[in-house]
């Protein structure tokens, strides 16, 4: 999450020597291929992504910019906005009941928004940072940036308890973007192209999937238009992905790992 990239490469140069590792490199990576190409909006600076009864629903980050929004999947038309106070840098959201749940980065503070109208319900505090949320159908999920995952009530926020994400009892920082899907927790590994597949029950990185090859990894001379951004429709088994400023959004299908991880970042 933040976008002060060159306050941060350390972290990522950390990651890629933590991937270098005969250890991490013994995970297996899966690739992708792309079954559609969706517009969108090349200004949303793309903090949390959720699909639901047809439309996406989306939050964007940076004071003055940061919005929840609803957002048509065909082409990626806006049908509903509303801002977070300007000097907030909006991130992660969920869906729970009738409600979405928003977190701010470095504010320490939560919105409800009513799914219907997207109007503000309640404000509630949490410590640390807010990066991102999932939910696994009982409890939200939250990422933080470090390698720690929340499990908290939906109602209260109370923490339940923690996933240490690891590979190979390694610690692995930067979980980023969260999605529940099929059972896993997908968690996107902040400044890079890949994603981790997470077992819930024991924290453990079951598999990389790099996502190398996307037009918009490829080539950009935005640093901070990274991979940010995943949903999934449950209810048709698609998977779509996209980034923070990025004119597309991808329905892809994994592929089954191959090999390897990547031996660093795709920096």
């Amino acid at each position: 999450m933040p976008f002060l990239f060159r306050q941060t490469f350390g972290c990522a140069a950390a990651l890629a020597a933590l991937l270098a590792l005969p250890a991490a490199a013994a995970v297996p990576t899966g690739g992708f291929q792309i079954r559609h190409i969706y517009p969108h909006d090349a200004t949303a600076f793309t903090e949390g992504l959720f699909y639901l009864h047809g439309d996406l629903y989306e939050s964007t980050g940076i004071p003055g910019r940061s919005n929840i929004r609803r957002v048509r999947l065909n082409d990626g038309v806006v049908l509903q906005s509303t801002s977070i106070a300007p000097s907030l840098f909006g991130e992660g959201i969920v869906n729970w009941g009738e409600e979405i749940v928003s977190l701010t980065w470095q504010d320490h503070v939560g919105f409800r928004w009513d799914l219907r109208t997207l109007a503000q319900k309640k404000t509630f505090r949490y410590p640390g940072e807010g990066w991102a949320l999932t939910q696994d159908g009982k409890h939200l999920i939250m990422s933080d940036g470090t390698p720690v995952l929340r499990v908290l009530d939906p109602v209260t926020f109370r923490q339940v308890r923690t996933i240490k994400v690891t590979v190979d009892g390694l610690p692995v920082s930067n979980l980023n973007e969260l999605e529940w899907v099929k059972g896993e927790i997908l968690a996107n590994i902040w400044q890079t192209n890949l994603i981790a597949r997470v077992d819930p029950a024991t924290g453990k990185v079951k598999a990389w999937l790099d996502l190398t090859g996307l037009p918009e990894t490829v080539s950009s001379p935005n640093p901070d238009a990274v991979l940010n951004g995943i949903a999934y429709d449950r209810q048709h088994d698609r998977l779509f992905v996209t980034g923070k400023d990025w004119p597309h959004l991808y329905e892809i299908r994994l592929t089954p790992p191959k090999g390897a991880a990547p031996k660093g970042s795709s920096r």
